[in-house]
């Protein structure tokens, strides 16, 4: 698994994490007996035997990104206007509930030296979304792993995602979509590019 680059932040703690822990498929497939037993699931018949492994295979697909390298290059361009890759599609498990929650990604960036294939967008998006989360903190650290690996004058991410949690159970508002966003350096700071980025 690929080591994300992290900086810390203003406590001292980093804002991204560190490459994903291994999965134990054994250990979670008896807790899925355990679990889906206790649910009142009989596990004795032939459509339901293999049930657990197959939910904990089927998790362990959804919690694992696969791995990949930032391929960066110079901008001997010197492209100095925004890089937006739109409608990157990804999925995520909400630490609540351990339910989904599916939506698309925007994300871009101000080149300064050096500009990112436009795949690595997404791989970045994906690597950071196979795993429990919330969304607010998806948004911040797909963020600052861009800055992390180009130092770009600007970062900018929107995410926008339904949330089975919210749509499925509890309130069950089936349609509401959450969005959320992350703007850094220039981003931020000028309502020109600003808007640009998200009017887009």
């Amino acid at each position: 698994m690929t080591a994300v680059p992290t900086r810390p932040s203003s406590n001292g703690r980093a804002r991204n994490p560190g490459p994903q822990p291994q999965l134990d498929l054994l250990r979670a497939q008896r807790a899925a007996a355990d679990f889906l037993t206790a649910l009142g699931l009989c596990l004795d018949t032939e459509s339901t035997t293999d049930t657990p492994a197959r939910m904990a295979r089927a998790y362990a697909e959804l919690l694992t990104a696969r791995p990949f390298q930032p391929t960066v290059f110079p901008n001997d361009a010197g492209h100095a206007g925004l890089v937006v890759v739109r409608r990157i599609p990804f999925h995520s498990l909400c630490e609540h509930h351990a339910l989904p929650f599916i939506g698309t990604a925007d994300v871009g960036y101000l080149p300064g030296e050096q500009i990112i294939g436009l795949s690595k967008l997404a791989r970045i998006v994906e690597h950071h979304a196979r795993r429990f989360q919330v969304q607010e903190r998806l948004t911040q650290q797909i963020a600052r792993h861009l800055e992390a690996v180009l130092d770009p004058p600007g970062v900018g991410v929107v995410l926008r995602a339904e949330h089975l949690c919210m749509t499925l159970r509890g309130v069950q508002a089936p349609g509401a979509t959450t969005t959320t966003t992350a703007l850094l350096g220039t981003l931020a700071d000028d309502h020109r590019l600003r808007q640009e980025f998200l009017d887009g």
